[in-house]
Parts: structure tokens; C-alpha cells; sequence
């Protein structure tokens, strides 16, 4: 894409990349950019330094945890933790329904709905942010509390909330649908392998374990990521989805001296004049040492996120056979390429894309096959299978079941389209009171039956989706077989929308295509009713869930 008079917004605007990434932006003259940092002093101070390079852009700032609801979003975590009511809405955000009132609270879903921008750069290291919230040591307190019989909800529900999969589900879910509605052509995802490169030998861990399983759960989540990106990239709708993963130590912001800052604050001086014996050292209440009364000084080298690093710390870690590294720059100027549409050959999306196995020349020859198979076995046997409920959703196993019903009824897709709904599913539920064999069927593989009247229903030892609390018939859509006439009659509206369909393509001024763009798998209103071919016109057509990459 063209980056001059755009809007971008970049997530992670004040760490040492989006600083880098933010630059790199500047130079290629866009309208708008909006930094996003998690304080607001750091917005601001990214926005300043930022100035000199800004040229006629406008460097907008926005501030808040973008993994949260925004009337939560500027609170520490430990004062979201301690309220019964903030935590109830997280969780619920995290664990419900992806309703329209978990979006539009969602702080990350009201930045890219409110300036709508053309692309979108991600530098936040949203692997450390879920990983770091310390599963295990949270389960460990949680089994403790359990055991000795003080375990309350509120120390279930603070474990909740560092389940690390929900948080990126929910997140990834929140950022495709935010991107949608903003319309936003790019989304550019700076990732981590969480080992800076290195194997399940890295030597730089967080306890005896090496390497720790919180070090672990760091990068099985950004591995979670990638691939859920990767589905991105395979959504219709969906931006151009790209992830660069540096897999080095990334530095440098500056080399300074100065006091050492550590997790946001200045490390205290303090000294032990003279040894002490072990159990006076690590007593509780233990101050065995003296507060020099100012912070430690020293050289460093600022590696962002990563902190100040000594001289010989920094030696260590990118030295040959080590994290090594790789500057902010770099991995600024593989983001802008891959936005402007020059392949960078590191993108893992693409990556991944060009790497997988998909479906093949041989398998759809074969598949001519097995379904011819299939049906001369049916025949030997005098019976029709159709669905079993294996593959899932129940939806599917429905609309098979209903789809079947209209072949057995109907002798093609436009007498189908003729019909009455009432009078079509009165007849549906006559065959069905005749036919006990496909009304066992149906209901042994856990699908209820509903009449036409919605007043009863037919069912076996098993149901796949029980009916909701108040409502019983609400469940019907998910998986049940429905007769009521304005459920089942969506059968007659489909056909006429299929016939439509084969009008469209029967005009005179497309008669004679005859080209590899043809549809020529599409549905001839003039055949037999294929329940299979109806459920894929279903997921195609309705539900906008065709695969897009082959």
C-alpha cells in the first residue's frame, strides 16, 4: 500500500521498535499517526521525540492497557484485582460471548473504530503481557488456599484472570473484528519467539528450571499467536495480516550513565558492611543492610523493554553463539517493506502460508472416489447415512437433516423454491411420523425434532445442544432438526435464492462463458436436492465461510 496521507496507528508506540517503526513511518509522509502506550507520560514523551521527524504529519496519542475494557484500562492491574466488580467484568469479557457490548467497550476496539486507520502496527509484546501474569505460581497459591480451607471466589477469579489462552483468544477475536469495522487494509504484528532465538538450552531463565516454565509459557503463547494470525491472513474481510519475529536481542535505544532503573523503578544503593549469620539474614523481618540513600549509578546501554544493561551484561547476551542481536531499525524497515508490498522473505504469515500442506490434486480425484464408494455401499444396504454429529458444529448435522428432508420431498432445488413453508413443513413432519427409521436417526445422534406447531419435539437419550434456560426453543438455530414454518420454510428461500443465482448465470451476455472462472460446482436448481452441496451453499453463501487460500 501507498503509506503518504494515510492513517496509521501503532500499538506499542513508546517501546524501543515502535519508537524505531514510528520513524521509519514518518519518513514515508503519512497524514496521521497515533501512538498508543500503556502510561500517558510515555505517550507524550514519545510524541515529543518524535517531533523533529514528523515533517507535515500529525502524531496523535492515545494511552491505556488495549488488552482491557477502557473503563478499566488506565488502573494498575493490582487495583483491577482487587475489586469484585472489575474483576467480573473482565472475566466476563474474557470467558462470554463476543457480543456487541464486550467490543465496544474493549479500549482497542474504540482507538481503530475512532480513526479508522489504513494500517495498523502492533509492536506490544503481547506474549510477555499474558505469560507474565505467572500461571503457575497463581495455581500454586490457588491449590495452597484450597487445601487449607480459606479458598474464597475472589482468589479463583484473580486466577482467572491469568489463564493465558482466553486473554489471547479474546484478543485476537477483538482485533480482527476492530479492524473490520475500521476498515484498515494492514495489520503488522511484531512478535517474539520468547527465547530470543535460542533453543530449550537458553542459559538466560527466570529459576533453577531451564528453561522456566513461565519462560515456556512465553512462547508457547507467541507460537499460539502466530498461527492465530496465520488464520487471520485466511479470513475474508480480514486485513493483509503480516508477523515479523525477531529472533535476537533487540537493541539499542541509547548509551548513557546514570541511576539503573529496574521494572520502572531506580534501584536503591545499599550496602553490608560486615557478614551476618544465615539466620539473621533471612529472618523475617530481616534489614541487615544499609540504605546508602541513593539510587545505583553506572554505565548502560538501554535495550527498551529488556532494560539497562551493564557493559558486560550486553557482551554477554548478543555475543557469537548467544541471543546475538538485531537493531530496532532492522526490524523497523522489514515492517515498512512488507507494508508498502515488498516481500521481506520474514514474514511468518507468509511463512507459514507457502509451508503448509493444503489439500491436494490426488485428494479430489480420490474424493470422486470415496463418495462413489460410499454410495454403492447405501445402495447394497438400503439405507441413507447423513450425518452422525462427528464433525461438528451441530448446526451442521441440522441443516444436513433439513436439507435431506427437502430432497426427499422435492425433485430439484426449483420446485423447492415454489413451495409453501406451511404446508411444506407439515408434509416434512409427516414423513418423518412414517419414517422411523430416519426419525430414530435423527434424534439418536442428539438432535430434538421440533413440530410445526413449536410445541413439542421428538427426542433421544442424548442432546448435543440442550435448550437455553427460559427459552427452551432458542437452541433450535445451534442444532436442532425445526419444522416450525418460518425455520424450515428458510429452506424455500434459500432454493430461490440458488435459482436466482443460475438466472445470473444463464444471461444472455454469459452464456457462452465457458472458462476456468466459471463456477462450474454451482448448484443447478433443475438436479436432485444434495444436502451436502445445500450445507455448503449454507457456509458459502450465508455464512461468508469459504476458504479463501488453496
Amino acid at each position: 500500500m501507498e503509506l503518504r496521507d494515510t492513517t496509521v496507528v501503532l500499538l506499542g508506540g513508546s517501546g524501543l521498535v515502535g519508537h524505531a517503526v514510528a520513524r521509519r513511518l514518518l519518513e514515508k509522509s503519512p497524514r496521521r499517526l497515533v501512538l498508543v502506550a500503556l502510561f500517558e507520560e510515555e505517550a507524550r514523551a514519545a510524541a515529543q521525540a518524535l517531533e523533529p521527524y514528523r515533517g507535515m504529519a500529525t502524531i496523535e496519542i492515545e494511552w491505556g492497557n488495549v488488552l482491557l475494557p477502557a473503563a478499566l484500562a488506565r488502573l494498575e492491574r493490582s487495583a483491577m484485582l482487587a475489586d469484585s466488580a472489575h474483576r467480573a467484568l473482565v472475566l466476563g469479557d474474557l470467558l462470554g460471548d463476543l457480543t456487541e457490548e464486550v467490543l465496544e467497550r474493549s479500549l482497542l476496539y474504540q482507538i481503530l473504530t475512532r480513526y479508522r486507520p489504513e494500517a495498523v502496527v502492533d509492536s506490544i509484546n503481547t506474549a510477555t503481557a499474558f505469560a507474565y501474569q505467572d500461571i503457575f505460581q497463581s495455581a500454586r497459591e490457588l491449590l495452597a488456599a484450597a487445601r487449607s480451607g480459606t479458598l474464597d471466589a475472589a482468589a479463583v477469579e484473580a486466577h482467572l484472570l491469568t489463564l493465558t489462552m482466553p486473554q489471547l483468544i479474546r484478543h485476537t477475536q477483538l482485533m480482527l473484528e476492530a479492524l473490520r469495522r475500521a476498515g484498515a487494509q494492514a495489520y503488522v504484528k511484531i512478535g517474539t519467539s520468547g527465547t530470543g532465538g535460542m533453543g530449550f538450552n537458553i542459559p538466560y531463565t527466570h529459576s533453577e528450571e531451564r528453561p522456566s516454565r513461565t519462560l515456556m509459557t512465553k512462547s508457547a503463547v507467541a507460537g499460539a499467536q502466530s498461527l492465530l494470525l496465520f488464520l487471520m491472513g485466511r479470513t475474508p474481510g480480514a486485513p493483509a495480516t503480516i508477523e515479523i519475529k525477531p529472533t535476537a536481542t533487540i537493541a539499542w535505544r541509547e548509551i548513557g550513565a546514570g541511576p539503573v532503573w529496574r521494572k520502572g523503578k531506580p534501584i536503591p544503593q545499599v550496602d553490608c558492611a560486615e557478614p551476618v549469620t544465615l539466620a539473621d539474614a533471612f529472618c523475617d523481618g530481616a534489614a541487615v543492610w544499609k540504605d546508602l540513600g541513593h539510587p545505583l549509578e553506572g554505565v548502560y546501554i538501554n535495550t527498551g523493554e529488556n532494560g539497562l544493561f551493564a557493559r558486560d551484561e550486553f557482551a554477554t547476551v548478543t555475543a557469537l553463539g548467544q541471543m546475538e542481536f538485531i537493531t530496532p531499525e532492522e526490524v523497523a524497515e522489514y515492517v515498512v517493506l512488507e507494508l508498502e508490498g515488498r516481500p521481506t522473505g520474514r514474514d511468518i504469515v507468509a511463512a507459514l502460508d507457502s509451508a503448509t500442506a493444503g489439500p491436494t490434486y490426488r485428494a479430489g480425484i480420490l474424493r470422486a472416489q470415496a463418495l462413489s464408494r460410499l454410495d454403492a455401499l447405501e445402495r447394497v444396504r438400503g439405507t441413507r447415512s447423513i450425518a452422525y454429529e462427528m464433525l461438528g458444529p451441530p448446526r451442521l448435522t441440522k441443516m444436513l437433516y433439513e436439507a435431506y428432508l427437502c430432497s426427499l420431498l422435492m425433485p430439484n432445488v426449483r420446485a423447492l423454491a415454489a413451495a409453501e413453508p406451511a404446508a411444506f413443513a407439515e408434509r416434512a413432519h409427516q414423513r418423518l411420523r412414517e419414517d422411523g427409521a430416519l426419525r430414530s436417526q435423527i434424534v439418536s445422534v442428539g438432535l430434538p425434532i421440533v413440530t410445526p406447531d413449536g410445541r413439542k419435539v421428538y427426542r433421544g437419550s442424548v442432546v448435543i445442544v440442550p435448550p437455553a434456560a427460559g427459552d427452551p426453543l432458542a437452541a433450535a438455530p445451534r442444532g436442532w432438526v425445526d419444522l416450525r414454518p418460518a425455520q424450515f420454510g428458510q429452506w424455500v428461500r434459500r432454493a430461490g435464492e440458488m435459482v436466482r443465482q443460475a438466472e445470473e448465470r444463464l444471461r444472455p451476455d454469459r452464456r457462452m462463458e465457458s472458462g476456468s472462472d466459471v463456477d462450474w460446482t454451482a448448484i443447478d436448481p433443475d438436479q436432485s436436492i444434495d444436502p451436502a452441496a445445500f450445507a455448503t451453499w449454507v457456509f458459502r453463501f450465508e455464512d461468508h465461510g469459504e476458504r479463501i487460500k488453496r
